[in-house]
């Protein structure tokens, strides 16, 4: 059969997929199709159901459940780190609570932590949106007090010039006595059936397997989606985001989904009582 295959154009996710788009592994005759989108274009193409297996964020994830079950492999999870709220002077978290701040979706897990951080709804906070790969130069020009920065830029920002005000994965893992923040997840077409479901979450455990088993020709190939990364930056990069917890985040894993997402619904950012389903 033949699959639309949806993930962001960053290094990290072509590092996982650098095994099953070379042809690196058992496809068990399967095709793929490799649909590279921002994150916040791929929640919304979830949402209409238009591919078959995608990355989502895990916020976006809270209105899927219907459509869609959770890989346990694939997952992006900040281990003591995350997402980034970064200015070109420092903020306190009392004057970015009032700051204007540029975020990069509306339905990103980076997006539900600032609102889990600041305890106030989006509605109550004064926000911009941005493509994530813009929120640099946005606030370099005064359109914004603070960027909500996620991927690459959760390295390079010293260099462009911004101090951290706050790493909301830091801020997470002190608060929830140290489990990970769950940012982004791949998900599955629940109508493909029990068997598929299975078959497509072990390719794609493979293929992140192999690429850690390749680290170097991996990272080689994940590069030309770094915007500017060295080989360095880019690796540890990946690092941070495809790990022990990327091939199989476990029972620590869920437990990060459902206080995260459990967080959310008490505090009326989320639907209520979200039935969580996972390919098991």
């Amino acid at each position: 059969m033949h699959f639309t295959l949806g993930h962001s154009p960053d290094p990290d996710d072509a590092f996982m997929f650098y095994a099953l788009a070379k042809g690196l592994i058992d496809s068990r005759g399967h095709t793929f199709e490799h649909i590279l989108q921002d994150i916040e274009t791929l929640n919304q193409r979830a949402f209409r159901e238009e591919l078959d297996t995608t990355a989502v964020s895990i916020h976006a994830y809270a209105h899927l459940t219907d459509k869609y079950a959770l890989m346990p492999c694939g997952a992006s999870m900040g281990d003591n780190y995350g997402p980034r709220l970064v200015a070109l002077k420092p903020f306190s978290k009392e004057e970015i609570s009032k700051a204007k701040i540029a975020v990069p979706g509306r339905m990103t897990s980076a997006s539900l932590a600032l609102q889990l951080y600041l305890g106030k709804p989006l509605a109550e906070i004064d926000w911009v949106e941005v493509p994530f790969d813009q929120i640099f130069e946005f606030v370099k020009a005064g359109k914004a007090d603070v960027g909500l920065i996620i991927h690459e830029g959760q390295l390079t920002y010293a260099a462009e010039g911004f101090v951290l005000c706050e790493d909301l994965g830091a801020w997470w893992f002190q608060e929830t006595n140290g489990l990970p923040l769950p940012l982004g997840g791949n998900v599955v077409k629940k109508s493909l059936g029990i068997d598929l479901c299975r078959t497509l979450t072990a390719i794609m455990k493979e293929s992140i397997a192999y690429g850690l088993a390749h680290r170097k020709e991996g990272v080689a190939h994940s590069l030309p989606y770094g915007r500017g990364l060295d080989t360095q930056l880019a690796d540890d990069f990946i690092g941070m985001y495809v790990n022990d917890l990327t091939v199989d985040y476990g029972e620590r894993g869920r437990a990060g989904i459902r206080e995260f997402l459990g967080r959310a619904a008490k505090a009326k950012l989320i639907p209520a009582d979200i039935d969580l389903v996972f390919v098991d």
